[in-house]
């Protein structure tokens, strides 16, 4: 025997197996005891029947030498009482090892002292019967030497260190959970009797309208009874929507039956004050507000939003046909701001939605209708002030609505759209000045909105979220762009539009915002345009054109273009657009080409602007020799940076070699059939210089390079 084994070691995993038989034997009879409750209460089943379980792989305690895999019949108060297979066990309670007996503990209706013990069996373990096990000794003894120790004999046991097979594992089915079938959206619980519900709403707004617009011109009833009626209709239905909102399952229709009535409210006084004439504006303005404010504080109570957007959709879409005239806007807009307040509270998204595209929509309407039909001047200030009012209630909503919850996108899209009526305000105005101030005033106005964030101070007071900004500045830069196409003329349009790309670069060279690089490319590109519409190529080249259209102002769009593209390059550093040297490369390319055709424009623009006989060939001949220039620096940049094999040094040097070929060509092709005497000769030499210094350079490096010892 190995006297290393700790026998109290031994002990306490004789203990603590002991205990787990108990628990498992407790837990064995708790099943039993369920299991026959539950017989006794199914139905079709008596208490107390019999029945015969054929158990796989159980064997009976009477039997040590029964093979596992033989099926048998369960019997005794186990079969008795139907305990299924996998609850019965099948080996019966677990006895401690040899050399040690386990206390009696009692079981259920056992007296104290009573319970079961084992008792130990001596001599050899015989070998499993049936399973080819043989008996291995313990460890310290030799193959040869006969295990005489004390061991327990049950069925299932096996000796210490005996070798048995692993029993295999049945094989389990992955299963993969299927995706939820979703029923049909007219299945839905709560679809369909929404869906009626806004159809009722539509349809008696409609026949609200009916008996407030149809019947007054057919004649039938007066307009008192009319509005008397619509009125008592109205009040009527909001009372039966709260007395069946406050029962069970009346959700759905007190909400339809308060939003219509409300609804059917607004529309009366929309025809009291402008169909009938009952009321001044003002006065009907005051009171449409206070029923939209109170079908929106009713919202608010019922704590739906869908009672505030049907209110408002309703009022909204059907208030056109109760009138066309101009104080449908005054309407539209009182709308948009009594659902304001309801931003503090509630967040609800569809809100924003609905109480401003009504009157934007509308408000445009009116801003082109007036521009092509050219209204009065009283009507040209009334739309003009509802796009004031419009955009500046939707700026509340949206800052209201994003000091609150900076994630509210929407509340940002409702003030883009609020802007697009004072965008399209200039167009009520005749001449050059009025829709110049007004833009430029309204993109005042919105930048600043757009640049708070980045003021430390007030942005914290503030709290304007980044996605307003951007919307600020978008609608800005669009007014900035009308304001420079009002203020300026056609030939010096690109200048402007240069310098306030230049402004945007700027401030994104210092903020680090690749917005508004994205807004000082926008206006670059623009400004390039513009630029090649007045200098393209064939302007250039011929002299006839370019004296007709080119002179100081295409040469100072040519300077600030030069400028735009230097301060360009800059905020490209600053924004890591230049860290790897294949961005570079390709942005050094495209901004190299610019700067050679503004330079051409430039020298030919000056050419021209002095008034010469020779100043267009003057000018030509400069390029020619300002092309050379820049192909002789690009080809020294690649030459000094050839040893170290980088790709910007062959692009360089490429660059290099085709500007040279294309310096040439213009030389011999269009100089000299153009150029004469001094000009002419003034461009040969300095070309012909420039290409020697360039080729001495050049042999003189590869010499260098091959001259070098090269390393095993």
């Amino acid at each position: 025997m190995n006297t290393a084994i700790d026998p109290r070691l031994i002990a306490r995993l004789s203990t603590e197996f002991t205990s787990l038989g108990e628990q498992l034997n407790v837990l064995g009879r708790d099943l039993r005891t369920l299991h026959t409750q539950v017989l006794a209460e199914s139905p079709g089943t008596a208490t107390g029947t019999t029945e015969k379980i054929d158990v796989q792989g159980a064997i009976p305690q009477d039997n040590p030498q029964s093979d596992p895999a033989t099926p048998v019949a369960m019997t005794g108060a186990v079969a008795e009482q139907g305990i299924p297979p996998w609850i019965a066990p099948a080996y019966g309670p677990v006895p401690p090892p040899s050399g040690w007996s386990r206390p009696s503990v009692p079981g259920p209706g056992m007296a104290g002292g009573q319970g079961t013990s084992y008792r130990p069996a001596a001599g050899p373990v015989p070998p499993m019967s049936g399973r080819g096990q043989t008996t291995v000794p313990p460890m310290g003894m030799s193959a040869g030497q006969m295990f005489t120790g004390s061991a327990p004999a049950w069925p299932g046991w096996t000796a210490p260190g005996a070798q048995q097979p692993m029993p295999s594992l049945p094989q389990q089915r992955r299963v993969v959970a299927g995706r939820p079938v979703r029923a049909p959206w007219w299945q839905r619980e709560g679809v369909i009797s929404r869906v009626l519900a806004v159809a009722g709403v539509a349809v008696t707004l409609i026949g609200v309208v009916m008996l407030l617009v149809l019947a007054a011109q057919a004649g039938f009833f007066g307009p008192v009874p009319r509005v008397v009626a619509g009125a008592v209709f109205s009040g009527a239905l909001v009372a039966v929507g709260a007395r069946v909102f406050a029962k069970a399952g009346g959700r759905v229709g007190g909400i339809a039956l308060a939003a219509t009535g409300i609804a059917g409210g607004y529309l009366d006084v929309v025809a009291m004050t402008t169909l009938y004439k009952w009321l001044d504006p003002v006065v009907g303005y005051v009171v449409a507000f206070g029923i939209a404010a109170g079908g929106v504080a009713l919202a608010m109570r019922w704590r739906s939003q869908g009672l505030a957007v049907l209110v408002l959709v309703g009022a909204a879409l059907l208030a056109p046909f109760v009138t066309t005239e101009l104080a449908l806007l005054g309407f539209l807009i009182v709308l948009q701001i009594a659902a304001l307040p309801v931003h503090l509270v509630r967040d609800w998204p569809w809100l924003h939605v609905v109480r401003t595209l009504p009157a934007v929509l509308t408000t445009l309407v009116a801003v082109v209708g007036i521009a092509l039909d050219s209204g009065t001047r009283a009507e040209r200030f009334e739309v003009f002030a509802a796009a004031i009012v419009i955009a500046v209630a939707g700026l509340a909503g949206a800052v209201l609505s994003g000091r609150l919850r900076a994630n509210d996108v929407t509340a940002s899209l409702s003030f883009g759209a609020a802007t697009v009526p004072m965008l399209a305000a200039p167009l009520l105005f005749s001449g050059r000045v009025a829709p110049t101030v007004v833009s430029g005033v309204f993109a005042a106005v919105l930048l600043l909105v757009a640049v708070v964030p980045w003021l430390p101070k007030l942005g914290a007071a503030a709290r304007i979220p980044g996605h307003l900004a951007v919307v600020s500045a978008l609608a800005g830069a669009v007014a900035l762009f009308e304001a420079c196409v009002g203020a300026v003329e056609v030939q010096t349009l690109p200048s402007a539009l240069f310098v306030v790309a230049m402004g945007f670069l700027a401030v994104a060279g210092q903020q680090r915002s690749r917005f508004a690089a994205a807004l000082g490319a926008a206006f670059g590109g623009l400004g390039a345009l513009s630029f090649l519409f007045r200098a393209d190529p064939g302007t250039l080249a011929a002299q006839p054109e370019a004296e007709a259209h080119l002179g100081l102002s295409t040469a100072l769009s040519a300077v600030f273009l030069l400028a735009a593209l230097v301060v360009a390059a800059w905020t490209a550093r600053r924004l890591g657009l230049l860290d790897r040297e294949s961005d570079a490369t390709v942005l050094s390319v495209f901004a190299g080409i610019g700067g050679l055709y503004a330079v051409t424009a430039l020298t030919v623009s000056l050419g021209v602007a002095t008034g010469s006989r020779d100043g267009f060939l003057a000018g030509h001949g400069i390029a020619t020799v300002v092309w050379m220039v820049a192909a002789t620096a690009a080809l020294l940049f690649g030459l000094r940076r050839l040893a170290r094999r980088s790709q910007q040094a062959k692009v360089a040097l490429v660059a290099g070699l085709i500007l040279t070929g294309a310096a040439l060509a213009k030389l011999f092709l269009f100089d000299l059939a153009t150029l004469s005497g001094l000009l002419r000769a003034g461009a040969f030499l300095v070309v012909g210089v420039l290409l020697l210094v360039v080729g001495t350079r050049y042999a003189r490096v590869f010499a260098e390079m091959d001259s070098r010892p090269r390393s095993a």
